[in-house]
């Protein structure tokens, strides 16, 4: 699983369809930190929400299951919608513009919408309050009416991330053939490295088999990525060297991101 956002957004779906247990969800979390705290960002989600607001300190302890109440008591509006974001600058789609939530999610590159859209609702956000800590900023937010990704389906999104595996291959090879020195490492230990940390992290069984497929790819060419990103032999070592590390991985990543989209709102889609 990609990010912490991502595994509450398919778990919590499932959990509301009574297909997963509260405890399942949790389980998935501490997955990510074995601590988890809860803030509101604002003072309007402060009051609607009883949490401490973010500027005051959070509410320890019992953070996960303040975040499930949060999350129930917003999807029993009818209408509701659970929305993984995964902004980032120059890619916000789906994302209110002009808001604290917006601002906020854009520098974690993750969030998510809970509400109906068109109308005011949540936003949650979890940043690394500490190493073993991760805390959710709840927000009051508009919740776009578009939905958020571009129009793609489960079948194309596999497609897309079957022909992003050769491209990353053939990114992270030329990378290391133009790059002077050599690695000490070899990439293929380091890409296993990087996959076994994603593998870490379950998904709920109500998942559709091609959405687990479209995840698993993403993860298999964000690895390459990364490995090609941080690998020393691939350290750019001048302005045009980075400009072409760059133009040459950006779209891998805009890929990556477009079928997560697809495929975990097609599962929050199926879970209910």
């Amino acid at each position: 699983m990609c990010s912490p956002s991502a595994t509450l957004t398919v778990w919590a779906s499932s959990w509301l369809a009574g297909r997963s247990a509260p405890d399942d969800v949790l389980a998935a979390l501490h997955a990510w930190a074995p601590r988890h705290t809860i803030a509101a960002g604002d003072p309007l989600a402060g009051g609607r929400t009883d949490l401490p607001w973010s500027a005051h300190g959070s509410l320890p302890g019992s953070g996960v299951m303040a975040l499930l109440k949060v999350i129930r008591e917003t999807m029993a509006q009818p209408g509701s919608q659970l929305r993984l974001v995964l902004p980032v600058p120059g890619d916000v789609r789906g994302v209110p513009a002009g808001t604290a939530f917006a601002a906020d999610a854009i520098a974690a590159e993750e969030g998510i919408l809970i509400g109906v859209p068109g109308t005011d609702g949540t936003g949650l956000i979890p940043q690394w309050a500490e190493e073993a800590t991760l805390q959710w900023t709840v927000y009051s937010t508009p919740i776009p009416a578009a939905a958020p990704g571009p129009d793609m389906s489960l079948g194309e999104a596999e497609y897309a991330m079957r022909e992003a595996v050769r491209d990353a291959a053939d990114a992270l090879m030329k990378l290391h053939t133009t790059a002077l020195g050599t690695a000490e490492s070899d990439p293929r230990e380091l890409i296993e490295a990087e996959l076994a940390d994603y593998s870490r992290h379950d998904y709920p069984g109500s998942i559709p088999l091609r959405a687990r497929r479209i995840l698993d790819t993403a993860d298999h060419v964000a690895a390459i990525l990364t490995v090609a990103q941080r690998e020393p032999a691939s350290a750019p070592t001048s302005a045009s060297a980075i400009g072409a590390q760059e133009s040459l991985l950006r779209p891998l990543w805009d890929a990556i991101r477009a079928a997560r989209l697809v495929a975990v709102h097609a599962s929050a889609r199926e879970s209910h």
